[in-house]
């Protein structure tokens, strides 16, 4: 009975299991189906919105500069030659290259002895011919007293002749006497127009005499003058250079010796395109005097120079484009002639154009900007210049807009984005920073020395800089380009 009691017991767990195995097959099975059966929904796309910096445009008045390079030169540059040949026996001590020398200083001589001695010989000459004029005024005044005696004489024995004509017709006088008296009349006009001949030859003497006379004094000229040219004066204040000459040399006539450079007097010259050349013209098509900066770049240091154009070139040159302008420096110190500089140019002011960074005008000539939904639209703009790191624009519609600073290839119109704004025009950046006294100081000198950067950028920096707190990404700029 035990063995029967626990045979039915495991007969009925095992139906329970079986069961219940089953039954965990039936849910597994209906579940399977209705997962298969069941149709799968995609969850809602989301748009992707961008970050962008946004800069307001604000038209206004704005003067470009024109960047060019150009070299400086002086706008007096004398050869030194000497029109004598000879020996240099003396030479100033400042007769070296890059030697200073003043307007009249005597710079060399040249041994004077053989022009000395053709000087003494033409004064000699010059005597001479003073001696012959006095000679020869003399002779033509007793020529003159010997004319009027013959002409006296020839007056008598014309009258002799006149009495005896006069006797023979009383019948007073002879034939003979009559025709004595004709000769001796006739040989006293003789007589008169020989001191005549005598007389002019006289004065052909004097005019003789005074040629002479004008030629020595104008061999005495030439001479003074061959003995002044044996020394070599400096025409004006300035620099030697190439200078080539030591004492004891023998020099020929016309020969270099240096070149006297005016330090103060410097210009620079300069090439443009035809397009700038012409925007530097007023209305009747004469070159404006546009204000000009001459920058010389050093390592860490800079010099600056400040002039206006004074002048442009008749042509272009031989195998050159453009026009080559010309202006004067003033008050360029640390320049010398042959300098290469870079030449900035203030072109004459532009009405109702916005300024916007480089990176914001597209290669369509359109910028991006926001519409009330935040969503970007392709303005169409008109470039005017291109300044540097920034673009003067014109545009239907742009002023007062937002426009994106920076296009990127994953920017076009129709995106949304999450505008950037600035908290002020001009602020990059909203981290701000306390300055050292001797950090704002150096920042301000460097502002204030810059003369690449627009009037109106310097002094919207300059009054940042003279705040309390300073924007971070402003002062690494600046200290960026000082090289600091």
């Amino acid at each position: 009975m035990r063995f029967l009691r626990q045979s039915l017991v495991g007969v009925f767990l095992t139906a329970v299991t079986l069961g219940l195995l089953v039954y965990a097959g039936q849910l597994i099975g209906a579940a399977v189906q209705d997962r298969m059966s069941d149709e799968r929904t995609a969850p809602p796309a989301r748009e992707r919105v961008f970050a962008v910096n946004v800069i307001r445009a604000v038209a206004g008045r704005e003067t470009p500069l024109l960047e060019a390079f150009g070299q400086v030169q002086s706008r007096r540059t004398l050869e030194l030659r000497t029109a004598t040949s000879g020996r240099v026996v003396w030479l100033a001590t400042e007769f070296t290259e890059g030697g200073v020398v003043e307007a009249g200083q005597l710079l060399l001589r040249i041994d004077p002895a053989d022009a000395q001695s053709l000087r003494d010989r033409a004064r000699s000459d010059l005597l001479d011919a003073q001696a012959e004029v006095r000679d020869a005024d003399r002779s033509l005044a007793l020529a003159g007293d010997e004319l009027a005696a013959a002409q006296e004489q020839a007056i008598l024995r014309d009258r002799a002749f006149r009495r005896q004509q006069d006797l023979e017709a009383r019948g007073v006088g002879t034939a003979a006497a009559v025709e004595t008296a004709e000769l001796a009349a006739a040989q006293a006009r003789q007589q008169v127009l020989s001191r005549r001949i005598a007389q002019a030859q006289a004065e052909a003497r004097v005019d003789q005499a005074a040629t002479s006379l004008a030629r020595a004094s104008l061999a005495l000229d030439q001479a003074e003058r061959d003995l002044a040219e044996t020394e070599v004066f400096a025409a004006f204040d300035g620099t030697l250079s190439d200078v080539t000459l030591v004492e004891g040399r023998l020099l020929s006539a016309n020969e270099k010796l240096a070149e006297l450079i005016d330090p103060a007097e410097l210009e620079v010259a300069f090439r443009v395109s035809t397009s700038q050349y012409a925007r530097l013209l007023d209305t009747r098509g004469v070159l404006i005097p546009a204000d000009v900066t001459a920058t010389l770049d050093g390592a860490g240091a800079e010099l600056t120079a400040t002039g206006r154009i004074s002048r442009d070139s008749a042509g272009p040159g031989e195998v050159q484009t453009g026009r080559l302008l010309y202006a004067t420096l003033e008050t360029a110190r640390g320049f010398k002639p042959g300098d290469f500089v870079t030449v900035a140019v203030q072109e004459p002011a532009v009405d109702n154009v916005v300024r916007l960074p480089a990176s914001a005008y597209g290669s369509g000539g359109t910028v991006l900007v926001l519409d009330s939904d935040d969503r970007l639209e392709a303005l169409p703009v008109t470039l005017v210049r291109r300044q540097g790191d920034d673009v003067l624009l014109r545009g239907v519609g742009l002023t007062g807009r937002e426009v994106v600073q920076a296009r990127t290839p994953l920017l076009g119109a129709g995106i949304r984005v999450r505008p950037l704004r600035d908290a002020a025009p001009g602020v990059e950046e909203q981290a701000m920073l306390q300055l050292e006294p001797e950090r704002r100081a150096r920042l301000v000198a460097f502002v204030e020395g810059s003369t690449r950067m627009p009037e109106a950028a310097k002094t919207r920096i300059l009054n940042q800089l003279a705040q309390e707190r300073v924007p971070e990404q402003m002062v690494r700029r600046i200290e960026a380009r000082m090289g600091g």
